[in-house]
């Protein structure tokens, strides 16, 4: 036993107010499970949600497991003191259910630490009756979740509103049934996949094609909450201990109405869906004594009510937060809000520095757009602005990270002066990342830019930005991208990495000891009739659609589509 971690965990959650877990009582438990630090664990909201959802019930109970922090392993490891939950402090192996909740593919390289750490086999085969029930939810759970088949016995396909209550009413009754007639039966479910029940088969060239068992899908239809008034997303649980303080988070639209062809998130959260104000003010009512509210949504601005609900905040005696607007949809009005609330630093994405690329990608919005926007923010009190690029786009040249550093320039200058018109001078600061094609976007079948190429750029952007006055750049790490791309993209032989990986491996030599080609995987063009690993998931949307939005992306005279455009999924947007 560790007298150090027992402490801390009290500590911490003496330090929280809000929800608790409820007493045990017979009820059904699970252990909710976020695979990084705690720090990053309470500041998302799907795990706040499902930790609202599951201990509102009267026959359930959640408890949170997190990855320790980096000194902690080091004792954990010292007194071979195993991961126990942080409010009862109950060891694993007594809980109902384990449910993974994530968000980021690079916490997949946390996992065998954690499963270490849990006493608990990291693979599904090693698992018999004397394990909980593996469940992985959240977002990499309907992305993609071939790359985890072989560690997770059941995935929750979908949001946790539509998918849970059914979920818990099953487990609840069928506790205690044999483990293999429980995945059996589970796998019947709407929104269930477990990959036990499936054999995949590969062809010459690698492709995956998936053999379904008798009864089951031949692929699992995501589930999604039609009426996001029916309930509320947001925090049940404070702490100063996370990215977001004392923040209280709400969530006020799901999914995105643009038609952005890298992003995720504007495709597999379809339909774009939006709180009615009534509802929200409601909302807002019950938290009114905290004092910053934080909202949430892929693009906060695109509210309709965003200028209404933000004066309804003010009145209150609250202060606004938001991570980012949309360049094309900023007003005066909402900068004064933000600039009322203490606003010190607003992000913007303008993604490529060529109009050529920001069609390409059917971003939206012009130079003339994004320059407008910089003064809008300029005109008000918010001192810093912080701008997202990509490099490695489809059909990028040197040419179009130069209209990066162009654009910049002209941005900065702009900002100087309303900066010396204004007595200070903020910081400019420049997030550039590395694309990476992800499932069920349009972009798909592109392959990531090699890292050597990428580095090219990154040193030409660091020689004329680098060492600008109140410019700060930051490069993402091309490691952890190239990374990102394979666990993104990857079937599920991939899961035979990430042990590798985790203890300090590289990703190349981690593939050759594994048999695994990354650059098959990362490097290359998808051709158009390559089924793909995560097509195991129905999405809602057509291969049609995405392929031809794919076409018209790399055929510039075609140009961008206007967003009313993607009802040709099949999903009114």
């Amino acid at each position: 036993m560790s007298k150090k971690i027992l402490e801390k965990y009290r500590n911490r959650t003496n330090g929280e107010r809000g929800l608790k877990s409820p007493r045990w009582d017979g009820r059904f438990s699970v252990a909710l499970v976020y695979p990084n630090v705690y720090h990053h664990g309470m500041s998302n909201l799907g795990v706040q949600a499902v930790y609202k959802l599951i201990n509102s019930r009267s026959d359930t109970l959640c408890e949170r497991f997190f990855l320790p922090d980096h000194d902690d392993i080091a004792e954990h490891e010292r007194t071979n003191f195993p991961l126990v939950s942080l409010e009862s402090l109950r060891p694993l192996a007594e809980f109902d259910l384990v449910a993974f909740s994530i968000s980021f593919e690079n916490d997949y390289l946390n996992l065998p630490k954690l499963f270490e750490l849990m006493r608990v086999p990291l693979w599904a085969s090693e698992r018999d009756n004397r394990y909980p029930l593996v469940l992985c939810g959240g977002v990499c759970a309907f992305l993609n979740p071939e790359p985890l088949a072989e560690i997770m016995d059941v995935f929750a396909v979908g949001e946790a509103e539509s998918l849970l209550p059914q979920l818990l009413d099953y487990l609840v009754h069928w506790r205690g049934t044999d483990r293999i007639n429980l995945l059996k039966n589970l796998g019947e479910c709407s929104g269930i996949y477990v990959p036990s029940l499936y054999k995949v088969e590969y062809s010459t060239q690698g492709w995956p094609h998936y053999l379904a068992n008798e009864g089951v899908a031949s692929s699992v239809k995501r589930q999604w909450q039609a009426d996001l008034d029916s309930g509320q997303a947001g925090s049940c649980l404070m702490s100063a201990d996370t990215a977001f303080g004392d923040m209280a988070l709400i969530e006020v639209s799901r999914g995105c109405p643009r038609a952005c062809r890298f992003c995720a998130a504007g495709y597999i959260y379809r339909p774009f869906r939006q709180h009615s104000i009534d509802h929200l003010k409601s909302q807002l009512r019950r938290i009114s004594h905290q004092s910053r509210i934080g909202l949430v949504a892929s693009a906060v601005s695109d509210y309709g009510e965003f200028e209404q609900l933000g004066r309804t905040l003010l009145k209150q005696g609250n202060k606004v937060s938001v991570s980012s607007v949309r360049i094309d949809a900023v007003t005066p009005e909402q900068i004064a809000i933000l600039a009322k609330s203490g606003h010190k630093t607003l992000a913007l994405a303008p993604e490529a520095g060529s109009q050529r690329l920001r069609n390409l990608i059917n971003k939206g919005i012009d130079e003339e757009q994004i320059l407008n926007a910089l003064q809008i923010v300029a005109g008000g009190d918010i001192p810093n602005i912080k701008l997202y690029f990509m490099i490695g786009l489809p059909q990028e040249t040197f040419e179009d990270v130069d209209a990066i550093i162009q654009l910049v320039l002209k941005i900065r200058n702009a900002w100087v002066d309303a900066g010396k018109q204004k007595g200070q001078l903020g910081r400019l600061i420049l997030s550039v990342n590395p694309f990476i094609p992800k499932p069920w976007t349009p972009l798909q079948w592109a392959p990531m830019e090699a890292r050597a190429s990428l580095n090219k750029k990154y040193r030409h952007l660091q020689r004329a930005l680098g060492r600008m006055p109140n410019v700060e750049l930051n490069c993402e790490s091309l490691r952890l991208a190239e990374i990102q791309g394979v666990l993104a993209r990857g079937d599920r032989r991939i899961a035979a990495i990430l042990p590798l990986i985790a203890a300090g491996e590289s990703l190349k030599s981690a593939c050759q000891q594994t048999g695994i080609n990354y650059t098959d995987i990362l490097l290359r063009e998808r051709s158009a009739d390559e089924p793909f690993a995560w097509e195991i998931i129905d999405q809602g949307i057509s291969r049609q659609y995405l392929y031809e939005e794919y076409l018209m992306a790399l055929d510039t005279k075609l140009g961008q589509l206007c967003h009313s455009g993607c009802h040709r999924c099949g999903i009114s947007c």
